[in-house]
């Protein structure tokens, strides 16, 4: 089951070793543009000045607050993993594939001598494919290696039994990333951009014939996209609940071949597997058994040197960069090749990072001061959900049982990440040993099914700043490096706390209760805890939230899609609503004395525009309207804020405002 998560990025912390360093502002008023009035655009009030300083770099499509940390931080790890060039490590250790990763990752020089030639051995191996038999074992050996043509599989929890690991397949191969790039003509000059990327990466890689090769490697993917699921429809949890035995699904699709392709993967006849889409699978099936083994085979070349772009030559490299960041996201120019290189090891071996971070930067004082958050906040949601005017007791009885089950998780794991048989040999070209530890991340994945799940387990690194819920194990993680400004500042009042972290930590708790996590009990099994009346009562208040955020015209003819966001717009408000009452509970009856010219209310809600300055291309609004299940950063201040009284109060936003939205029109879920 997947998990949710705060926000998409990934970004490490900025702290110093041994201390603070400079205080940073608890709100820093030169971020405001004072040309326009809170109560007429909030967001563009409270960070106006923060987009005026911070000129949109031409390395992003989006630059924003979590961005400017990174940048910093880019330095600080680039850093550590340069002193390591210089360290004798032993071989086999972490410090080992951390630093000799880092090291094939920029020699650039190796890189572009080898050209293509460490991926000739795998583009000969789907060349070699020559009937339906050896089609579906080399979609399995992809499959293993890291890239998921047609379907992916993988263990997690079990939806309706926590405790159990099950194995999951789900709908997947799309160059693009979603099904509208190919099926909605408004895209056409992207799928013809998609379809030249291809072309000459496949001739970069010696691929006989590549015009025809691409051509049909867009086709299949055309069918694929036809047959798939949207995003919107794979947010129903429980219609993405489909048991089958693996001798069901031989039967239900049988040119995937399952149980060969379950034998190739090293994988044993499953009583139970979830099939996430059953009518792709379907389709796609029917698909496979009707099409020429050579065209399927076309797209498979297509699906493996894609994926090598990123590890190959700076002319794979480019042809990478120039069609998915520069055509599809509006990039002017390539991250410089360190920056590139340091996220290797920071992925491939995240935790193992992640234990320097800690032993370098963490604070037991902030995990304690963060754990006294969580707390007062879980008791502010309680509040909210015994209040709550739409629900019945029955249901609030269930809810509240509940939000006292959840786990926290906060700093970093009890126990770390083994990658003792994770091996990188700097012997081996860089694209090789980037196969290898994804055959390494397949293996340690599928060796969890029948195994109880490890409810110690981490889904993010401890250096990353995000949070993420997690309903099949009821759990909120707040990784140590969400710890540093803008969200939590030591240096800062409470009101300015509690309008960014505690808003982080609220919205994670919310999400248990959003249109997905409210399907999960207290122990994280899918059950039906609602009466009908509460869900129907629940259902009608979010269809207004989907309409709201659904007239917001992100760019000309282009609107946002409330449905995909459902879920995090949610949880932004319940986020405020909830954290704004554990603010207030936190003064126990003596309001603070305005700072700086504004009250505590005022600066809840400053703190909370500030995590979403930035600036962000044309062509990134487009692309994160189709694929992210997160508003855009203006919206998920503006149209949120909307809804919430307590707003209205602090910032005067009367009836004519353009903030202003009327009582009778203004939604609370939570």
């Amino acid at each position: 089951m997947k998990k949710t998560v705060f926000m998409i990025m990934t970004v490490m912390a900025a702290v110093s070793c041994g201390g603070r360093g400079e205080k940073v502002p608890a709100i820093d008023i030169t971020n405001f543009d004072t040309s326009v009035a809170p109560s007429e655009d909030f967001y563009r009030y409270a960070t106006g000045g923060w987009q005026q300083k911070n000129p949109l770099k031409p390395e992003y499509s989006r630059f924003g607050s979590f961005d400017m940390l990174n940048e910093n931080n880019q330095k600080r790890l680039n850093d550590l993993f340069v002193s390591m060039q210089d360290m004798k490590t032993v071989p086999g250790s972490s410090d080992q594939k951390i630093a000799d990763l880092y090291r094939m990752a920029m020699d650039s020089t190796r890189l572009n001598s080898e050209g293509a030639a460490p991926l000739k051995p795998y583009i000969d191996d789907v060349m070699s494919v020559g009937d339906k038999e050896s089609l579906i074992l080399k979609i399995a050996e992809i499959h293993k290696n890291g890239d998921n043509p047609f379907f992916g599989v993988y263990v997690s929890s079990d939806a309706m039994d926590s405790d159990s690991n099950v194995l999951y397949l789900d709908q997947s191969g799309l160059g693009m990333g979603d099904r509208d790039y190919y099926i909605d003509p408004a895209n056409a000059a992207l799928k013809e951009g998609y379809r030249n990327f291809l072309v000459k990466v496949l001739t970069l890689a010696g691929v006989p014939d590549a015009e025809k090769v691409a051509d049909d490697a867009v086709e299949v993917e055309e069918n694929i996209a036809e047959a798939s699921w949207s995003k919107v429809q794979m947010r129903d949890v429980q219609k993405m609940y489909n048991p089958m035995s693996s001798e069901q699904i031989g039967k239900a699709y049988p040119s995937l071949k399952f149980p060969a392709y379950l034998e190739a993967m090293g994988i044993a006849p499953q009583e139970k597997v979830i099939v996430g889409e059953p009518s792709y699978f379907k389709a796609i099936d029917r698909y496979i058994s009707k099409t020429p083994v050579e065209k399927l085979r076309n797209y498979l070349l297509g699906q493996v040197v894609k994926g090598a772009c990123s590890s190959l030559s700076d002319d794979f490299y480019m042809a990478s960069f120039e069609f998915f960041q520069k055509q599809m996201a509006g990039v002017k120019e390539p991250k410089a090749r360190w920056k590139r290189a340091m996220s290797v090891p920071n992925s491939i071996l995240s935790e193992a990072v992640g234990k320097m971070y800690v032993d370098r930067y963490f604070s037991p004082e902030d995990k304690e001061r963060m754990s006294e958050m969580v707390a007062n906040i879980q008791a502010a949601l309680s509040e909210h959900i015994a209040s709550l005017d739409w629900m019945s007791d029955a249901t609030k009885a269930k809810a509240q049982e509940k939000l006292s089950n959840f786990t926290v998780k906060i700093g970093y794991p009890d126990k770390w990440k083994d990658y003792s048989t994770l091996t990188i040999d700097p012997a081996l070209s860089y694209y090789q040993n980037m196969v290898y530890a994804m055959n390494w991340y397949s293996e340690d994945n599928l060796s969890k099914l029948g195994k109880p799940v490890d409810k110690a387990q981490w889904y993010m690194s401890p250096q990353t700043v995000n949070a993420y819920y997690s309903p099949t194990s009821n759990e909120i993680c707040f990784p140590a490096a969400i710890l540093q400004p803008p969200f939590y500042n030591p240096d800062a009042d409470d009101a300015v706390n509690y309008g960014a972290i505690g808003v982080v930590i609220s919205h994670e708790m919310t999400h248990g209760f959003d249109d997905q996590g409210r399907h999960f009990d207290k122990d994280g099994n899918m059950t039906d805890w609602w009466t009908p009346e509460d869900a129907a009562a629940f259902k009608a208040k979010t269809d207004i939230l989907v309409e709201q955020f659904n007239e917001v015209e992100v760019l000309p003819g282009m609107h946002a899609d409330g449905a995909l966001c459902l879920g995090e717009n949610i949880a932004d408000q319940g986020g405020l609503r909830v954290a704004y009452t554990a603010m207030k509970n936190s003064f126990a009856g003596v309001e603070p004395a305005p700072i700086d010219g504004f009250t505590a209310e005022q600066r809840f809600y400053l703190a909370y525009a500030t995590l979403w300055a930035q600036n962000i291309t044309d062509e990134e609004i487009a692309r994160l309207t189709k694929l992210d299940v997160h508003s855009l950063g203006n919206n998920r201040v503006n149209v949120t804020l909307k809804n919430i009284d307590t707003f209205f109060d602090a910032f005067g936003i009367k009836e004519g405002d353009r903030m202003f939205r009327p009582e009778s029109e203004r939604v609370v879920i939570w």
